[in-house]
Formats: structure tokens, C-alpha cells, sequence
């Protein structure tokens, strides 16, 4: 696999994760018990933890990666024979 390849390949897999991961622990400031500030939106989330989200999905995106390239690099599925 060449490395523009793998690159895309790993932001690809980054971005569906995080989409994944970021509604995971949103609390609205209804559902937290906090006061709204005046024009907030009443959606919004009071502790977001964008870092800690990017973190994980990082990790997460890593794993899936590295069984992606396992599976190309020793060629447990032949992809050739499906596109000829």
C-alpha cells in the first residue's frame, strides 16, 4: 500500500469514527442541571470533551487501520480476482 494511499485510507476511517463517537456521553444543559446561558442553543452540550473524543477516535481508527493493512499486506482477500 503507498503512503498517499494509507493516508487517505486512515482520515477516511478517522472521520467515520469520530462521527461515531462523538454523541457518546452529550449531555444537554436540561439533561446536566446547569443553567443556559441567554441564546444558547438548547441542544447544545455543556462538556463536549472534543479532545478526549479525538483521542479515542484516534485509537479506534488505529486498530481498524492496522487490521486494513493486515488484511492487504499478507493478502487474506484477494481484491485483484473480484475487479478482473
Amino acid at each position: 500500500m503507498e503512503i498517499f494511499t494509507g493516508i487517505m485510507i486512515f482520515a477516511i476511517i478517522w472521520w467515520l469514527v469520530l462521527f461515531t463517537v462523538l454523541p457518546f456521553g452529550v449531555r444537554t444543559a436540561e439533561e446536566a442541571d446547569v443553567e443556559m446561558e441567554p441564546g444558547q442553543a438548547t441542544s447544545a452540550p455543556v462538556r463536549p470533551r472534543l479532545l478526549l473524543k479525538a483521542a479515542i477516535t484516534t485509537a479506534i481508527s488505529g486498530v481498524i487501520y492496522g487490521l486494513i493493512w493486515l488484511v492487504v499486506a499478507f493478502e487474506l482477500i484477494d481484491f485483484r480476482a473480484y475487479f478482473q
